[in-house]
């Protein structure tokens, strides 16, 4: 979780990720932050976020970040 949260915090510095669960449902996290957000995370992991992965359930919290990556890397 340490290093996702490093991660999320230098794309969107200006959010606490470890305390937002409502990212996508507030308008908290900008379309612009969701692409660079799925780049670095597709890269730091190794991944391929999909268009059908972009949604609230999965990218509300750092918590549901962290599922979503976990879940696509045992694909």
């Amino acid at each position: 979780m340490d290093e996702l949260l490093d991660i999320l915090s230098e794309c969107c510095p200006d959010i606490d990720f470890e305390v937002e669960n409502t990212l996508i449902d507030d308008g908290i996290l900008s379309s612009i932050d969701l692409v660079t957000i799925v780049g670095e995370l597709n890269d730091a992991y190794d991944i391929s976020i999909s268009v059908d992965d972009l949604t609230s359930e999965n990218f509300n919290s750092a918590e549901s970040i962290l599922d979503l990556v976990l879940r696509l890397r045992d694909e």
